[in-house]
């Protein structure tokens, strides 16, 4: 039985960090890109949505490029929510409001949380077509409308962009948190083109249709998932355009990242309590692609805890778990040192078990917040200009 444990818990994990994304990938080289449609003149009316708490730092530059786009100004408005904002964040964004009348503003005087200001914002706007981000996601001219343009075809609910990171420094987590962000790109891009189901767009930049959307759960904090896989499982096409590029800083520090994780983590496992049913109910597609890029990675902290002790156990009984045991105790010591050490330029290679372990630590708080129960989903925005 041990035996059989610790061989189900070593799966999981090659399953979801290796065989799963190679096969994407591999898959999305040979068929990709052949069965999206899109249509450049298609124009609709156009809202960009987005909370802000604090933003002073990054408004003006995400205003000027919202507004500075190839696609129709006539056709484009934008939405924000002050979420009870204590810098010049009102005031920056009644200023722009005051130039710009496609400009809509509400100040909340009382912390709502992300997903009750969306919520609000979009019960509120008349456009065909919602963009939802976030007020340090910067656009390109092109942005917009390489995310209209597939949503000329009416069973495409939800289109996604592609954030990237301008720079990256060499110090800190900014490499590892870029590595591991273009291939997640990528593995989303396979899982559109081969699909039509990319398991999740970015909550800092996507489209999707007015009419089709959900009510975000009360303090639910990773809303783009949720949304993702509403429309999903009511059989509308969930895409991914990496043309459709915008721009964040990554975070230098670790401890910040960590917290972003951790808060991730606590949406993670509310989206898993909320869709487990189509696991079973729908596994051929949505269910199988549910559990192998996102479900077993959340998973993945427990099954490292479990290894543990399996890999020490079984060890007397072969010369073969006993070397797994050696590796895999190295590799979290190593992991260990990486965290310690991640802000140091030279600790090279060790950053990345430090960033993994740092990944699956953050996934076992936010599972035990989670546990305890959601009183708020009020943010701080992540220091990411150090």
């Amino acid at each position: 039985m041990l035996n059989t444990l610790f061989f189900i818990c070593l799966y999981c994990i090659v399953h979801t960090y290796f065989l799963y994304p190679l096969v994407m990938l591999l898959l999305g080289k040979l068929f990709g890109g052949k069965s999206k449609t899109s249509d450049a003149k298609y124009e609709p009316t156009v809202e960009i949505i987005f909370a802000a708490h604090n933003e002073e730092r990054v408004l003006v530059e995400k205003l000027k490029r919202s507004l500075d786009t190839q696609y129709n100004g006539e056709k484009l408005s934008i939405r924000i929510g002050s979420d009870c904002s204590t810098d010049r964040t009102n005031e920056i964004i009644e200023d722009f409001a005051k130039k710009y009348p496609n400009i809509h503003f509400t100040l909340y005087t009382e912390r709502q949380g992300k997903a009750s200001i969306i919520n609000q914002l979009v019960q509120q706007s008349k456009a065909d077509l919602i963009i939802c981000t976030d007020a340090n996601i910067l656009f390109t001219p092109q942005t917009i409308p390489h995310l209209v343009a597939p949503m000329a075809d009416k069973y495409v609910g939800i289109n996604g962009g592609k954030i990237g990171y301008p720079t990256v420094n060499k110090q800190g987590i900014s490499l590892q948190e870029s590595v591991y962000l273009k291939i997640e790109n990528n593995i989303k891009q396979a899982e559109s083109d081969l699909f039509a189901k990319a398991m999740g767009v970015e909550g800092g930049c996507y489209i999707i249709r007015r009419k089709l959307f959900p009510e975000i759960p009360p303090l639910f904090f990773m809303e783009d998932f949720f949304v993702s896989l509403s429309l999903m499982k009511d059989h509308f096409k969930v895409l991914f355009t990496a043309k459709a590029e915008c721009f964040e800083d990554v975070s230098v520090q670790s401890t910040e990242e960590y917290k972003r994780k951790v808060r991730i983590s606590i949406g993670n496992f509310q989206n898993l309590a909320y869709f487990r049913k189509y696991l079973f109910t729908r596994f051929i597609g949505m269910g199988f692609l549910f559990l192998s890029h996102k479900v077993l990675r959340w998973l993945t902290p427990f099954f490292l805890l479990l290894l543990l002790p399996l890999s020490t156990i079984l060890a007397q009984y072969g010369i073969g778990y006993a070397l797994f045991a050696g590796v895999y105790m190295l590799f979290i010591s190593l992991g260990m040192f990486g965290i310690l050490f991640s802000q140091n330029k030279r600790a090279g290679l060790l950053k990345y078990p430090g960033h993994f372990l740092h990944m699956n630590l953050a996934l076992l708080e936010g599972f035990t917040m989670f546990l305890k129960g959601v009183t708020s989903n009020a943010w701080e925005p992540t220091k990411r200009h150090q």
